[in-house]
């Protein structure tokens, strides 16, 4: 598999990273509500890396939103593209991600990234930024709640509350199973922070993690092998 390259500009300093943020978090979509949960399809991405080589593995998943069945998957290898800079991990995935969503034969629908959207110390993780550069309809469940605080949501599944930046809610709390640790949804693009919620539980009808995340996960680990020697 061709490798993918660093884009020519991309930012090489933490300062120039910021300001790319800073750029296009204006652009961010919040009024509108999105696919409707269960309709259409839903695209899994995820990343795994070989620090030894360089490399980051990228792959796409999309299921059916109803039936949760595999409809397509891709995948790609490509340089990392930037430093470990917590807050800046974006610009290390989304070179070889975008090329992983280019390369599937179906358009996406709903992307569903295992990371944060809003719930991010600039308001612009990666399921903000990959969704202003494709315009799709983006959300972040995440597994931790990074610096952010909350509530213990209620045991029963489907309980939440707000994920807190002081006084703003950046996301919430999801419990997907009765009294397993919630996980962490935010808003990336053009969807609202309640069909972010229903996306996810209609996602997760066995297992704590969306099942987006779990086959894409997956995916990008074999690919990962393969693509070692």
């Amino acid at each position: 598999m061709k490798t993918v390259r660093i884009p020519a500009g991309w930012p090489a300093t933490e300062e120039q990273a910021r300001a790319v943020q800073d750029e296009l978090r204006g652009r961010v979509v919040l009024d509108e509500p999105g696919p409707s949960p269960g309709t259409g399809t839903v695209t899994g991405v995820d990343v795994a890396y070989d620090d030894e080589r360089d490399l980051v593995v990228a792959a796409a998943v999309v299921l059916d939103a109803a039936t949760l069945q595999v409809v397509a998957e891709a995948t790609a290898v490509g340089q990392v593209s930037f430093p470990y800079v917590p807050g800046l991990l974006a610009f290390r995935e989304i070179p070889t991600v975008l090329a992983a969503l280019d390369r599937l034969p179906c358009p996406p629908g709903l992307v569903v990234c295992d990371g944060y959207g809003l719930a991010h110390p600039r308001r612009f993780g990666l399921a903000s930024h990959l969704g202003v550069l494709t315009g799709l309809p983006t959300i972040g469940v995440a597994k931790n709640p990074f610096t952010f605080t909350y509530q213990e949501p209620g045991a029963p599944r489907g309980s939440a509350s707000p994920l807190l930046a002081d006084a703003d809610e950046v996301g919430r709390a999801l419990r997907t199973r009765d009294g397993v640790k919630p996980v962490f949804v935010s808003v990336g693009h053009r969807v609202s922070l309640d069909h972010a919620c229903a996306h996810t539980l209609a996602l997760t009808p066995e297992y704590r993690l969306p099942e987006t995340t779990r086959r894409a996960d997956s995916l990008c680990r074999r690919a990962l092998q393969e693509a070692t020697p």
